[in-house]
């Protein structure tokens, strides 16, 4: 798949591929990586992804807590040359659009110490969130990005492809519009270099249709992963900017069908069901499959699918449903569809694709 996705860059800029979590998109992103390796023994992508965050530890000063820094794995090529290029006026016009804190970068040591300002006062070895830790990395990285598409650099030269796995798990949906709409800015900057292909793989269905609307000529494609052990999918969501509750609808649809379902299918349905409620303004997704005057099968349904939604029945341990449970699925599935008339020959798979 990493080297089908490497074929389709050779006449596509961009690559937009939408999976919801734990479908594999990480170890996608890292096979599309070690290909470099493997077939001119260098590296040629620039990624982001679980491992990208992993170079940034925190080195708690666990004696005092007062002198907290975040360390940078400096045997990475992620950092390599970086020293001299001024990324800290780089990251800083970034960080500015999200956030409250300054930085030093001390490159002598592979150490970044923060600090804000309380009031009057400035408070240094500042310990920022984890909501705060991941956009400095996103800025770090976007920062780095301009430097690799910056023709007049060289130590990025080596540069071929960038490949984005799930950048704002941790950001709220505002925020979420803003990192898309920025990084697509800085995908088509006219002084950058377009010689280098992006691939950009998230969960966030808000985030994909808004990089959907900037990059419009990229090619979007939707991962998913069926049966145990998996098989894995890759198709493509058309012209049009992907619905991922279509696609997930279509899935489960087959898989109830089909007789193949799995417990972690619970938590498909489930996200399904929330995000609808919150769509048609109700406080709870049982709302959604709730039937008039029984009470008591609403409420059942929804202990099922919280019980089933979590804990070892995730996606990380797939297990095969009993019948009661497929009993209880196909009857909150079609429920779900009685209520609320979506396409059903595109559910279905008949004269169209979801």
């Amino acid at each position: 798949m990493a080297r089908e996705m490497r074929d389709r860059l050779e006449n596509k800029k961009y690559l937009l591929l939408y999976g919801y979590n734990s479908v594999g998109k990480t170890r996608l992103s890292a096979a599309f990586r070690d290909i470099g390796w493997e077939d001119g023994n260098h590296h040629d992508t620039l990624y982001y992804n679980a491992y990208t965050e992993d170079l940034f530890t925190w080195n708690n000063d666990l004696d005092r807590e007062n002198e907290s820094v975040l360390r940078l794995n400096t045997n990475s090529n992620f950092f390599e040359g970086l020293e001299g290029l001024e990324m800290e006026s780089r990251i800083q016009d970034e960080l500015r659009l999200y956030a409250d804190f300054d930085f030093k970068v001390d490159y002598g040591n592979g150490s970044i110490s923060f600090s804000r300002e309380v009031g009057a006062n400035r408070i240094g070895n500042v310990k920022i969130s984890r909501g705060e830790e991941n956009i400095f990395i996103w800025c770090f990285f976007l920062a780095i990005i301009k430097v690799a598409m910056d023709n007049s650099i060289e130590d990025y030269d080596w540069v071929k492809y960038i490949y984005i796995d799930d950048p704002i798990s941790s950001l709220d949906e505002q925020n979420a519009i803003g990192v898309a709409n920025r990084l697509a800015g800085v995908l088509k900057d006219q002084e950058v270099n377009h010689e280098i292909k992006t691939v950009i793989s998230p969960h966030h269905t808000l985030f994909f249709n808004v990089l959907c609307n900037e990059l419009k000529n990229a090619e979007k494609l939707f991962l998913s992963k069926r049966g145990n052990p998996p098989v894995y999918d890759l198709q493509s969501t058309g012209d049009t900017p992907f619905f991922h509750h279509v696609a997930v609808l279509k899935e489960l649809y087959q898989a109830a069908s089909s007789n193949n379902l799995y417990t972690y299918h619970f938590g498909m349905l489930r996200a399904v069901l929330e995000k609808s409620a919150s769509f048609h303004g109700f406080n709870r997704f049982t709302d959604c499959i709730g039937r008039e005057g029984i009470e008591s099968r609403e409420n059942l349904h929804g202990r099922l699918i919280n019980a089933l939604s979590h804990g070892n029945h995730s996606l990380y341990e797939p297990a095969i449903m009993s019948d009661e449970y497929k009993d209880q699925f196909r009857e909150v599935l079609d429920r779900f569809l009685q209520l609320y008339h979506f396409n059903i020959d595109l559910i279905q798979g008949v004269d169209g694709e979801a």
